[in-house]
């Protein structure tokens, strides 16, 4: 650790000697009127009497007192443990995975652990504080606790480069034998300052937010129509055979999009739920596709459009869950069929991936319709997200199929691609490790 200008300032040397000789002055007194007394008195030669006045004098100018020795050299110690932190602060401060900064009682860096380092680079002791935390409201409360002794902790945001939520705990440290303790206040010894990024936490909550008030608005939707419909056939339409028809059949295809849109919901949960497991067993990509398009077949005869599988003579093994990518291979190719059926063929292909190397699996299903423009495209596997609101709830669309997909496929360590031009129809390609 180098030293600062800050440790010179305050370091403290030892007594020189003219000055031990001026402390030791009355031992040297006594000496000098021993030795006149000597020469006076016992006729002693006063030669010898100078030279050992003399002797005494050097040892006195030579040798400090070692109880002098040891005050000032405590002195220098707790002088040096206030401006420095010590081995054991430092080594707990480097066990800590969030970032943390030691810092004097002036907002002058003592110490930075790792995590700090990483997250914002290049921080040298000895630098003020604010060089590297520029949040104001952290600023103002490190004056507080320099000032009080109290902690603190506070929150705060910052929009540049990217939007981002931090939490610090700010807290004075009271070294043994320091001016100050925690009980009688004081100016602290050290102050430790640890930061928290609360972006993901932040992040995870708005997007839980924004979930429910999705949720909440596309079922309060068909409530309301059932609602409106019971009521109408309880009332002016209660003799109306005709209206009371028509409106079951409005009633009936309400309900089915409540279902679905509750069973879609509680399919994400169950993903969200074992996100963190990674599937064990081996399925073959081949024979999913084909249950899928055998599955999908009446709903193709339906919209007109034709499913083309191309896939390997061999099988393509991967580590997956069954259900679950039958699951993500039928959103896929329903999705496909639904929004680009215009062009009348979904393709659907299991080949080697040509990213992943020649180890992986790739599962591509195309579609040859109006295409997705490119603004649309980052926003495909939010939640409840809809290129076209009107088409999707007229083709059935819940606005959950891809987010189920993404999920799907993060839990599978697997990588969704999406390619497409209007005009030129869309292409979605999962590619699976080895």
């Amino acid at each position: 650790m180098p030293t600062s200008p800050d440790l010179q300032d305050a370091q403290i040397t030892l007594p020189g000697p003219w000055t031990r000789i001026v402390d030791g002055r009355w031992t040297l007194v006594c000496a000098a009127v021993m030795a006149a007394l000597a020469v006076l008195v016992f006729n002693v030669p006063w030669g010898v009497a100078l030279v050992s006045f003399l002797i005494l004098a050097l040892v006195t100018a030579s040798v400090p007192a070692r109880a002098r020795s040891r005050r000032l050299q405590a002195v220098k110690q707790r002088e040096m443990r206030r401006m420095w932190p010590g081995t054991g602060m430092k080594v707990t401060v480097d066990a800590l995975s969030s970032p943390c900064f030691v810092a004097d009682g002036k907002g002058v860096t003592r110490y930075v652990n790792k995590a700090a380092l990483d997250y914002y680079g290049q921080v040298r002791p000895g630098d003020p504080l604010s060089f590297a935390l520029r949040a104001p409201s952290l600023l103002e409360a490190f004056d507080r606790v320099s000032a009080s002794g109290k902690a603190e902790r506070i929150s705060w945001g910052e929009k540049v480069p990217s939007e981002a939520w931090f939490e610090a705990h700010i807290a004075p440290v009271y070294m043994p034998g320091g001016s100050g303790t925690a009980e009688a206040g004081g100016v602290p010894d050290f102050i430790l300052v640890v930061v928290y990024d609360q972006s993901e936490q932040r992040r995870l909550e708005r997007m839980r937010s924004d979930f429910i008030a999705n949720a909440s608005h596309e079922l309060r939707t068909p409530l309301a129509s059932l609602s409106g419909f019971i009521e109408t056939l309880q009332g002016p339409a209660k003799n109306d055979a005709d209206a009371r028809d028509r409106f079951l059949g409005i009633m009936h295809e309400q309900a089915s999009r409540m279902r679905r849109l509750i069973d879609d919901i509680l399919s994400l949960s169950r993903i969200e739920m074992k996100a963190n497991v990674k599937p064990s067993d081996s399925v073959d990509l081949a024979e999913i596709v084909r249950h899928s398009a055998d599955a999908l077949a009446p709903l193709g005869r339906e919209l007109d459009v034709e499913i083309e599988t191309r896939l390997p003579e061999l099988a393509a093994t991967v580590r997956g869950d069954r259900d679950e990518l039958i699951q993500v291979t039928e959103n896929l190719i329903e999705n496909a069929m639904k929004y680009g059926g215009s062009g009348k063929r979904v393709e659907v292909s299991v080949a080697r991936s040509s990213g992943n190397g020649s180890a992986g699996w790739c599962l591509c299903v195309r579609d040859f319709g109006e295409g997705i423009a490119a603004e649309h495209l980052p926003r495909l596997t939010e939640r409840f997200y809809r290129v076209d609101v009107a088409s999707s709830r007229t083709l059935k669309g819940t606005g959950l199929g891809l987010a189920i997909v993404k999920h799907i496929l993060t839990r599978h360590r697997a990588r969704l691609e999406i390619v497409s031009k209007p005009g030129e129809g869309a292409a979605f390609s999962v590619h699976f490790p080895a």
